[in-house]
């Protein structure tokens, strides 16, 4: 299947989405907006928070031409109260919700000398708290509906060492998938499933916004073949294919699968296992 050409079968129809991050740094197809999209695409309808929500409106445009469903409201993860009302918001709008997709993630570099440690409480809430929080609220909706999907988004770094001492953003990466394993446990007799997502390099708007000037002095293409030499397919994946990822875990195929992972890397962190040296930037 083309990633330009999406194969549309409604998968989803019927289904609501909630899905957190749901907007982007800069134009193009970072794994929120992705995610959104590829949802309505197969039927979805979808509501999408995102702290800025000037963030969502190529999301909500580019469903709006798929003819598409979405609604959305400003929400910070981080805070109970915040997630309680844009919970009750989708409820208002559609319903139910079917399926919870936790998104939102950051990370800050160093380790436990040099990061303060309101870098790496802020780091915990933002990465860690907010899918505990999401999962809090949603869940006891799904309880009375009689089941659900969740996808939590990790990362490579949650799983090994990625070239880069982000201490926080690893434990708070290797947090979500356990915390996933156990979720999924407590609540396989009510019928949620609960998975994750372990995106590695990809070619999102943050590069552009972001990484460019961090890393290559704002040289975009130095930065993008750099990433790409540590990829061993030969092109760089981007947030449709963790959206298509996301996919499968969320919609009614993926039935007998729960408390696992798909890591969507082009192959880098097994080639990686054995070139402990290379040094990349996560997924947005």
């Amino acid at each position: 299947m083309s990633n330009n050409t999406p194969i549309q079968t409604g998968r989803l129809a019927g289904k609501v989405a909630f899905i957190t991050g749901a907007g982007s740094v800069g134009p193009g197809w970072g794994n929120g907006r992705a995610t959104a999209v590829r949802f309505a695409e197969e039927g979805a309808s979808v509501f999408g928070v995102d702290r800025d929500v000037e963030r969502m409106a190529e999301t909500a445009q580019r469903i709006t031409d798929a003819g598409g469903r979405f609604a959305s409201c400003p929400c910070d993860v981080t805070s109970s109260a915040s997630i309680a009302d844009a919970v009750a918001r989708c409820i208002a709008e559609f319903g139910r919700i079917d399926v919870l997709i936790n998104n939102v993630g950051g990370s800050a570099k160093g380790g436990p000398v040099e990061m303060t440690e309101e870098v790496w409480d802020a780091q915990i809430d933002h990465n860690l708290k907010s899918v505990f929080l999401a999962c809090k609220h949603v869940i006891p909706h799904m309880l009375v509906q009689g089941g659900g999907a969740i996808v939590n988004l990790s990362s490579t770094s949650g799983m090994r060492w990625t070239g880069a001492a982000q201490i926080a953003y690893a434990a708070t990466k290797a947090g979500v998938i356990q915390f996933s394993k156990v979720l999924a446990v407590q609540y396989a007799k009510q019928g949620i499933r609960v998975n994750t997502v372990v995106p590695g390099q990809l070619h999102t708007p943050m590069v552009e916004t972001r990484l460019a000037g961090q890393r290559a002095g704002g040289d975009v293409e130095a930065l993008l073949k750099q990433r790409q030499a540590r990829i061993p397919l030969p092109f760089m994946g981007d947030g449709r294919d963790t959206a298509n990822a996301a996919l499968f875990l969320a919609c009614d195929e993926s039935r007998f699968v729960t408390g696992t992972e798909i890591v969507v890397d082009g192959g880098m962190s097994p080639r990686c296992d054995s070139s402990p040296t290379l040094t990349w930037r996560q997924h947005e």
